[in-house]
């Protein structure tokens, strides 16, 4: 569902590997349509970590929803599913391959958090970041005709050549 109004963008998915490029893909050209680019790679990056988390750990199923929300100036980008346990940020071993996911997305956003899910009936919750959105300018209602007027060609005389008497 796209709201063009309030600028939102909600997706519900299974949170499988296989559709990790997928949800980056629609991120991304929901950002292009919003002229947000140059959010492209944090929302991207950050979203794919908090469905990496879904995957990982949510309980008892992979269903979540994604959500855009662009308001005031932010861009709040949203992970919705069904498990109640919220997650905690830990420090990974220098060496570890995974369990940096919650630290990036803190590092990367202006602000994150996670709170229980509320309403339809309550079970879940809701992993969150922020992003700072400059707005970009509306384009203009109708195209702008430029008038490119030539420049005068100025051409520097040569001197005459001086013929010597002889």
């Amino acid at each position: 569902m796209i709201s063009h109004r309030s600028r939102h963008c909600a997706v519900e998915l299974d949170a499988l590997p296989v559709r990790m490029g997928q949800i980056r893909r629609i991120v991304s050209a929901q950002l292009r349509y919003w002229q947000l680019d140059p959010l492209i790679e944090q929302a991207a990056l950050g979203v794919t970590e908090l469905l990496s988390n879904v995957h990982r750990h949510a309980q008892p199923d992979k269903l979540c929803t994604v959500e855009m929300r662009l308001l005031r100036g932010r861009l709040t980008v949203s992970v919705h599913d069904h498990d109640p346990r919220l997650p905690v940020v830990r420090t990974a071993d220098p060496l570890e391959t995974c369990g940096r996911g919650l630290a990036l997305v803190a590092a990367m956003s202006e602000s994150w958090g996670a709170r229980p899910r509320e309403g339809a009936g309550g079970v879940g919750k809701v992993v969150w970041f922020t992003l700072e959105a400059a707005v970009a300018a509306p384009p203009p209602p109708h195209p702008t005709a430029v008038r490119i007027r030539p420049a005068p060609i100025r051409v520097a005389a040569l001197p005459p050549a001086v013929v010597a008497a002889g």
